[in-house]
């Protein structure tokens, strides 16, 4: 007869509800490790949003910071700007006053050479005189400075052997000008150099001729 080992036909000893509960706790744990993925995953979803939204805003902002700066920038030229016209447009009126006011400053100057600033007249004449500096205005021309034709209009015209370039030789009515602007050129009578007058020699030329003349003797046989 065969005998037959004990033990082998016999069922597992393991409990199916023991093999149900592990196989739900294996489930449970790839779940939470799903759940883990998933978050991570969503974690980085939303941080790489932010980003995209934080280089929207600066880029935003690098926009708005250029556009005050142009406005600045515009608003600093329209300053300028206006203030440069408005001293233009303060200097060509001052200029304008006073053009008005040369025929009488040339009255006061021709009495004063005549002598008949007297009295109330001269005092209302040096008042006129003094509201006119303070305004700006400024005289010049006078005899003997060379003739300059920005400045000067020549009225009269000589020869004069004494001198080596065009001169001022009289000042028959001074210039005026305001700042760098010239309302009046000063009409002056000019003289020219003498048509084929040599200029004249230098003391050292003249001496050095002078020896030579002196030293220079007859001939001794």
């Amino acid at each position: 007869m065969t005998e037959e080992t004990p033990g082998f036909d016999q069922e597992s000893d393991v409990p199916a509800e023991a093999e149900s509960a592990q196989t739900h706790e294996q489930a449970a744990q790839g779940a939470e490790s799903a759940d883990q993925t998933g978050a991570a995953a969503g974690d980085a979803n939303r941080t790489v949003a932010l980003t995209a939204q934080l280089d929207q805003l600066r880029t935003a902002l690098g926009e708005r910071t250029a556009d005050v700066q142009r406005i600045q920038a515009e608003y600093q030229n329209y300053r300028r700007r206006v203030e440069r016209d408005r001293i233009a447009v303060k200097e060509i009126a001052t200029a304008s006053l006073l053009t008005e006011l040369l025929p009488v400053l040339d009255d006061i100057g021709r009495a004063r050479e005549h002598g008949e600033l007297l009295g109330g007249f001269k005092a209302v004449a040096e008042a006129v005189e003094t509201v006119a500096a303070k305004m700006g205005l400024m005289q010049f021309g006078e005899e003997g400075e060379p003739f300059d034709p920005m400045i000067h209009e020549a009225l009269m015209h000589s020869y004069a052997p004494d001198v080596t370039e065009t001169t001022c030789v009289s000042i028959l009515q001074p210039g005026y000008r305001v700042g760098e602007r010239t309302i009046r050129p000063a009409r002056v009578a000019v003289a020219e150099p003498q048509p084929g007058a040599q200029p004249p020699k230098s003391a050292d030329e003249g001496g050095g001729q002078a020896s030579d003349e002196e030293g220079a003797g007859p001939d001794e046989g």
